[in-house]
């Protein structure tokens, strides 16, 4: 299905205005309303994502060096907000309720408590967080960890940890003798690490702000950018105004990739003046982007044929191809041998549809893909990333300016996090120059990933689980089963800023430790500290907090990783966990040390206007994989879901809305779809609802369809007509991820399939209205 005109069904719920606009600063006042911020919100939101500033802990889009007189979007001020409300989750609170009872509180809820103020223990005989003080926390951490086989311990890291911390923590499970070291990367964009390690040598994107700046072309796929990363509009409008061609390939309508009125310029709010971002917008089946992206390239090579065999000119590039990569041929006999029929079925799109957009892509001489985990979250997801990469390569657009391939990531430092050695592969991690640098043997053995972690807690394998930020048991797939398996590890530590779902789940000995946020003032022995973090872009920029602590028992997240290894580890000359904890310089030293190709003069360049630029070996066109070339690769499947079609299956898409950001829930407020006060809706197109002799407004529920007789259910859903491909049905993560199979994930990656997850809908049908 493609979208022309960009019209809205007026039979289908929606939003009838554009991205941003004074919808976005409306909804910014209503959290601001909600939340009661301290008045230091209004400095730190005109410091954020500025060079010197405080870096948001949202999205990870990238920081220009010449910022906006606002460098904040939508979402990212909502979390600014959220982290500097006056609400406070004290023992008092505690005392008043059981955590049994907390269980029946929804997400919004629980985090509507505002700020955790102290240390907590987890009292089993009266079911009640009770305080405690840090030094009985890391005594009693510490014990516990000792007495298990270090293998049997998962260290768990939510994307907002700093290089800093994360770079600590790392240290601090292989000291201990693991590479348990789960991330939230695990759970969105993992695809992205292994297919592009394996096909360009790469595991993270070629592009940097300045390619916006000389694109011809831009190809989305799979992300909702109006919700999830507002700041990217900026310079997508700036490309289009210079006459850019953006096309989008997603089963969602997404707002943000139709329309955008930025609230930052005076003429377009006080005029209604709109931006079209889209040039072409295609509505693809759930996993049906191989097939699409599969047509793209058949075009491409057809138009090859004709323009050479006409002219004598080139449309893909030769002498790159002959250059740079392998396995061109056998791409191009494959593709040649798909019919048009088999894409048009698997893609939902037509052989015209997919004409347009590859006219676009060869007619530009400069492209840049970009994607989130709509095109990744599928178990062949792996091999989708690949075909693009396939795509992308025909033209030689990768270590070009103006091109290149770019994930749109999530959390603010999720990148990072694998940069500085958060990894289960060892093969990732620098082990010999850590067994030189601190005087130990590290363990060599892979570790626990997101997926392998939760099937060693259902055997009952892992014993204890440390969560460094995150909400681990909300985010993950099989939560009823999860949940109930829980309970029997002997630990639990969960290291947060305000309380969430996960930290109602908890083992035999279980504690809760308040952390700083990152807006707030970090005051150690050689005075306020910055931290770091690395963009999606490749960037690292610094970030200094400026706000007074929400309580004066908080502790950095640095002084906690630091206080659970010394009352861990045996003494050892060479780590110095009081001295890193006094000045994180020494830290970024030690990063340094361990990577000294990507973070050289690392203290000295913390705040270079725009971040530094750590480097990336396939923008510079050095393949590090083992051929020394960039792989061409034949597509070995037209879908990515990992099942059949079947009469009452449908493919579900978990999706986010614009009022939350990951298992945070700001409100109730979807206005860019225009949901309104719920988030139990299943979306579906009007011809399903009737084929399926449903009626709008019909409270129905979710089974999931995997067929391992497992009973999989989410009910109380209201049947709500959206325009989506026919066979497509969404809803809201994380409500959703009761119905996602803990097997059910990409094949290469592991990464949870939740963006094609096999269900059906049940009724238990009343009369109808």
């Amino acid at each position: 299905m493609s979208i022309d005109g960009l019209s809205d069904d007026e039979n289908t719920l929606h939003y009838d205005r554009p991205a941003g606009g004074w919808g976005s600063v409306g909804s910014i006042t209503r959290i601001m309303g909600n939340e009661r911020p301290t008045p230091a919100v209004l400095d730190t939101l005109r410091r954020q994502n500025k060079p010197g500033g405080f870096m948001c802990v949202s999205c990870a889009w990238g920081k220009p060096a010449e910022p906006h007189t606002f460098e904040f979007c939508e979402n990212g001020a909502k979390a600014t907000i959220w982290e500097l409300t006056s609400r406070r989750c004290t023992p008092e609170f505690f005392a008043q309720h059981t955590v049994s009872a907390l269980k029946g509180w929804n997400d919004h809820d629980l985090e509507q408590q505002g700020r955790l103020t102290h240390p907590m223990r987890y009292d089993r005989a009266t079911d009640r967080y009770v305080p405690c003080s840090w030094e009985e926390a890391f005594t009693a951490i510490g014990a516990e960890l000792r007495a298990i086989d270090p293998e049997q311990a998962v260290f768990y890291a939510s994307g907002r940890a700093s290089l800093e911390t994360s770079y600590l923590y790392a240290l601090f499970a292989r000291l201990y003798g693991h590479n348990n070291l789960p991330d939230s990367s695990n759970m969105c964009h993992e695809t992205t690490s292994v297919a592009l390690q394996k096909v360009i040598g790469s595991p993270v994107g070629t592009s940097v702000l300045n390619d916006f700046e000389s694109c011809d072309a831009i190809f989305f796929f799979g992300q909702n950018t109006g919700s999830n990363s507002p700041r990217l509009l900026h310079p997508l409008q700036q490309a289009v105004k210079r006459g850019a061609k953006i096309v989008t390939f997603n089963p969602v309508r997404e707002k943000g990739l139709e329309f955008f009125r930025n609230p930052q310029s005076p003429l377009e709010m006080l005029t209604g003046k709109d931006t079209r971002i889209s040039t072409l917008y295609f509505q693809v089946k759930a996993g049906g982007d191989i097939a699409a992206i599969t047509g793209l390239i058949k075009h491409v090579l057809a138009a090859e044929d004709a323009r050479w065999s006409s002219q004598k000119r080139h449309v893909i590039d030769p002498d790159f191809i002959a250059q740079h990569t392998v396995g061109f041929e056998e791409m191009k006999a494959r593709v040649e041998a798909v019919s048009w029929d088999e894409i048009e079925r698997e893609s939902g799109l037509t052989r015209e549809d997919l004409k347009q957009a590859a006219d676009v892509y060869i007619e530009a001489d400069r492209s840049i893909a970009m994607y989130g985990m709509g095109l990744t979250q599928h178990v062949r997801g792996s091999e989708t990333l690949a075909a693009l990469v396939n795509l992308w390569l025909l033209k030689g657009n990768i270590g070009r300016e103006g091109t290149g391939i770019s994930p749109v990531r999530g959390h603010s430092n999720v990148q990072g996090q694998r940069t500085v050695g958060i990894a289960e592969k060892p093969e990732l991690v620098p082990l010999d120059r850590l067994a030189e640098q601190f005087g130990f043997e590290p363990p060599r053995k892979e570790g626990l990933n997101t997926v392998k972690a939760c099937e060693k807690i259902l055997s009952g394998e892992v014993k204890a689980f440390i969560g460094l930020g995150g909400n681990f048991v909300r985010a993950i797939p099989e939560r009823d089963r999860m949940e109930a398996a829980w309970p029997r590890m002997r630990l639990t530590v969960q290291i947060a800023t305000k309380l969430n779902r996960s930290h109602l789940i908890n083992g035999e000995v279980a504690f809760l430790l308040p952390c700083l946020g990152r807006s707030e003032e970090d005051l150690q022995e050689s005075g306020a500290q910055a931290v770091t973090m690395e963009d999606s872009l490749s960037c690292i920029h610094g970030s200094l907090g400026n706000n007074t602590p929400a309580s004066p028992h908080l502790k950095s997240e640095v002084a906690i990783v630091a206080g659970m290894a010394k009352a861990t580890l045996p003494a050892n000359p060479k780590v110095k966990w009081d001295e890193w904890v006094a000045d994180y310089r020494r830290i970024r030293a030690l990063i340094e040390e361990t990577y000294p190709d990507q973070f050289h003069r690392f203290n000295e360049r913390v705040f270079t206007p725009g971040g530094f630029y750590r480097g990336n070996s396939a923008r510079d066109r050095v393949w590090k994989t083992p051929s020394g070339k960039a792989h061409f690769t034949p597509p070995g499947h037209l879908r990515a879901i990992g099942f059949e079609d079947a009469p009452g299956r449908y493919r579900l898409i978990t999706m986010r809305s614009n009022d939350q950001f990951n298992t945070t829930i700001y409100g109730y407020s979807d206005r860019l779809r225009g949901i309104e006060g719920t988030r139990d809706v299943l979306l579906m197109n009007p011809a399903d609802i009737a084929a399926a002799g449903l009626w709008e407004g019909q409270v129905v529920g979710l089974a999931g369809d995997a067929g391992d007789g497992v009973d999989r259910r989410v009910n109380g859903l209201t049947v709500t007509p959206f325009q989506l491909p026919r066979g497509c049905v969404g809803s809201y993560y994380p409500e959703m991820n009761p119905l996602i199979p803990l097997w059910y994930h990409d094949e290469a990656s592991e990464t949870p399939a939740a963006k094609g997850v096999p269900v059906r809908i049940v009724t238990d049908p009343p009369a109808r209205p």
